[in-house]
């Protein structure tokens, strides 16, 4: 069995309880996804009135749609009548309304009930009181982020602080003008996996020069297993033959203008607790969202974004995916390899957390302060 002192040199991690047990996630998706800001959606997604998406925030199914007056709106995607589900579908449009398939309640798209079965027998029955549950709405980077709090937490401190904390300041990301990239390719990944596995997991590169091969040879850097968001400000450098962020090395697709020479020929990676990965290179921006599902399970829809011209004239874009997605990969077989000895007895008391993975300890430890409030 493990011993419970450590030499110096080494953390313990949280133990393996955290990432199975059922009691413990209901309390991450209280205290941690409906209080935090979540990143549901692409902007560009929902272009037009009427256009809609649902996600499972914590224990609440989200419905975000455009409304007619250009505005992001979010709800509870549940009919005030009997709670059923109003929306069914991940994604779709409708014209003007939202209808419950249950009983035809149907609302605006401002949320407000707007029509029902037999509703002028209930002339006492006011429609904004019985109308959809609001949720806070921000849109940044051109991405919809919802908070279910009753009060939601700053907004700039918890998420643009954030990127300030890595990039040492928000004209950093600003330069990637990413509002205005296109996606260029979206794969969605079924992951077997507690969704802290995953977290830690890309805010460590002690793993790299063991299972990302692609990877350490565009950033030869990252076999060394510092991971590039531990110090403020620094990008890994490319490799002194590698021409761009691709499978193979070879040349990228075109720059995107904002992006400085101090900021060309390297990679930055971000995490936006408790969900959001960014990772920028000098042509696109490949941005990660996690949604936790069960103890065991979590969704990662990520999105390849470049330069609308890119995406438009239809040039290949398959060699840049392939890098990251290929990463992707990797990193998540890992995680589904790891997520099994988390009920193993020789995890009960956890394990160890080497020097340069000293920041997932403090990750530890800040959802420990937030399931402890």
């Amino acid at each position: 069995m493990p011993t419970t002192s450590l030499p110096p040199s080494l953390i313990r991690t949280l133990s393996g309880e955290h990432y199975t047990d059922p009691a413990i996630f209901a309390l991450e998706q209280e205290r941690v996804f409906e209080a935090m800001w979540f990143c549901v959606a692409r902007s560009a997604d929902l272009a037009k009135p009427g256009q809609f998406r649902t996600h499972q925030v914590g224990r609440e199914s989200v419905l975000i749609s455009r409304s007619r007056d250009g505005s992001v709106k979010g709800f509870l995607n549940i009919c005030r009548h009997r709670g059923a589900k109003l929306c069914l579908e991940e994604s779709g449009e409708v014209k003007r309304a939202f209808q419950c398939p249950y009983h035809a309640w149907t609302y605006g798209l401002d949320g407000k009930l707007v029509a029902a079965p037999n509703l002028t027998s209930m002339p006492d029955l006011d429609r904004v009181e019985y109308g959809l549950v609001h949720v806070h709405i921000r849109e940044w980077l051109g991405h919809v982020w919802v908070s279910l709090a009753d009060t939601p937490p700053s907004f700039e401190q918890d998420v643009i602080g954030a990127v300030i904390e890595r990039l040492g300041d928000v004209a950093a990301i600003d330069n990637y003008g990413i509002e205005n990239l296109e996606v260029g390719r979206r794969i969605t990944y079924d992951v077997k996996a507690n969704w802290k596995l995953i977290v830690e997991n890309f805010m460590e590169c002690y793993h790299c020069a063991t299972i990302h091969p692609e990877l350490t040879e565009v950033l030869p850097e990252f076999a060394d297993g510092y991971a590039a968001q531990y110090y403020v400000g620094h990008g890994a450098e490319f490799g002194e033959d590698v021409q761009g962020f691709t499978v193979d090395g070879g040349v990228g697709l075109d720059r995107i203008p904002g992006v400085g020479e101090d900021q060309d020929r390297r990679y930055y990676a971000i995490t936006v607790r408790p969900q959001v990965f960014i990772n920028l290179v000098p042509d696109h921006v490949i941005f990660h969202r996690m949604y936790p599902m069960a103890p065991d399970r979590t969704v990662v829809e990520c999105d390849w974004l470049y330069l609308p011209h890119v995406v438009e004239s239809g040039q290949d874009v398959d060699r840049s995916v392939e890098l990251f997605h290929r990463v992707n990969q990797q990193d998540f077989d890992a995680c589904e390899r790891t997520q099994p000895a988390m009920s193993s007895r020789a995890y009960a008391k956890g394990g160890v957390l080497v020097p340069s993975e000293h920041h997932i300890g403090e990750f530890h430890t800040w959802l420990q302060n937030k399931l402890s409030v």
